[in-house]
């Protein structure tokens, strides 16, 4: 097995490189402990990656965490996992800082235009997980999955800050539909949603809760958090404005490692540099305590009929919110050539199959060219 060192240097490489997101997370991932070291055997990688899968939070870097555990044992699990995360957290809080701060009209252009694609993100990575998992469903069930993704869908378009509550009805709606008793291995926000009070007092207090709403309470990970920060950071606290919000989100998918990391500039716009670190420490300390605490029975996470009742029932209704974040993304545009930079990312990504990263910079560069020719910015 490996070393520390070892364990620093590869997961911190995937950091580095890992553009793209959960796929290319997963693909890194696998290649690394499974391929190319043979650290894992491949049903142990499958079992750690449908338990992560299981969890909320951010899935990839759950799994990035497990796959440590599994080489290093708690301590390559701590090192594995902030080598995954660092990399990618130091470059979005300089960019934040970049971006928020008093930047040149072109690079608020490149902000204004990568920030119109976001919206064609949202409805690309809600297509993306939706066409496996409608073919995953049972014919029985069917009419049950659309009402998920429908509620969530409508719940992200209008509640923002409570969807977390909108998903968990949905999963325990779907548990108790199969009549199944509780039993074995549960799932931890189950009992968390009953005892965290959502009011918050003071800005830190306030962030916290976001952040931690960010890493132990969104089932579906990834685009799924968006509509939760949106509503706390701009409607709510007012920490940030919508173009604000639209950058911080285009800054989560073109740097790599996870998508996350986004939450980091919410904090950064609500407290500087320790409202980012903040923000960093509570949304992903959920990922780290349930690999430290819970990764021996993964199998037994995987086989437990009741989470995966709960999971079929929260799951659908997290595709259906990152479909339905991009209604709130895009009434957050300002300005008119910022739609037709939308509607552009749309074909791109939806018609032409172009990658995300490869996307939000080329709005990015249309936006900035676009400012330099004299067209107007939103406040």
């Amino acid at each position: 097995m490996p070393t520390l060192g070892a364990i620093a240097r590869a997961w911190g490489r995937i950091g580095v490189i890992g553009f793209g997101g959960p796929p290319a997370h997963i693909a890194l991932l696998r290649d690394l402990v499974v391929e190319r070291r043979r650290w894992l055997r491949p049903e142990q990688f499958e079992d750690g990656l449908a338990a992560a899968n299981l969890l909320p939070g951010p899935a990839s870097t759950q799994l990035a965490i497990y796959t440590a555990w599994r080489t290093g044992g708690p301590a390559g699990a701590l090192v594995g996992g902030l080598a995954f995360i660092v990399p990618g957290l130091i470059l979005i809080v300089a960019l934040a800082a970049l971006f928020l701060g008093s930047p040149p009209d072109w690079i608020r252009g490149a902000g204004a235009g990568a920030g119109a694609a976001v919206a064609a993100v949202a409805v690309d990575a809600g297509l993306l997980l939706l066409r496996p998992a409608w073919t995953r469903v049972e014919r029985a069930p069917r009419w049950r999955f659309v009402a998920y993704v429908l509620l969530g869908a409508a719940s992200a378009a209008t509640l923002g800050a409570w969807l977390v509550a909108v998903l968990a009805i949905c999963g325990l709606v779907e548990l108790g539909w199969r009549r199944v008793r509780v039993g074995g291995l549960s799932v931890a926000p189950f009992p968390v949603l009953a005892v965290v009070v959502a009011a918050s007092t003071g800005t830190l207090a306030a962030l916290a809760w976001v952040a931690f709403k960010v890493g132990a309470l969104s089932y579906g990970g990834g685009f799924v958090i968006i509509p939760l920060m949106q509503a706390d950071a701009v409607e709510r606290y007012g920490w940030m404005t919508d173009p604000e919000f639209l950058n911080a989100v285009a800054l989560g998918q073109v740097t790599p490692g996870p998508v996350t990391h986004t939450v980091a500039v919410v904090g950064y716009a609500a407290a500087g540099v320790p409202g980012a670190v903040l923000a960093a420490l509570v949304a992903f300390a959920p990922s780290f305590a349930f690999v430290l605490v819970g990764a021996r029975r993964f199998d037994r996470l995987v086989a437990n009929r009741d989470v995966r009742a709960f999971f079929d029932g929260a799951g659908p209704a997290a595709i259906g919110a990152i479909l339905g974040s991009a209604v709130p993304l895009a009434l957050a545009l300002q300005e008119t050539w910022q739609w037709a930079v939308l509607a552009g990312a749309a074909v791109a990504l939806l018609v032409l199959r172009r990658g995300v990263v490869l996307t939000l910079l080329a709005a990015g560069a249309v936006g900035a060219v676009a400012v330099v020719l004299g067209a107007p910015l939103g406040v």
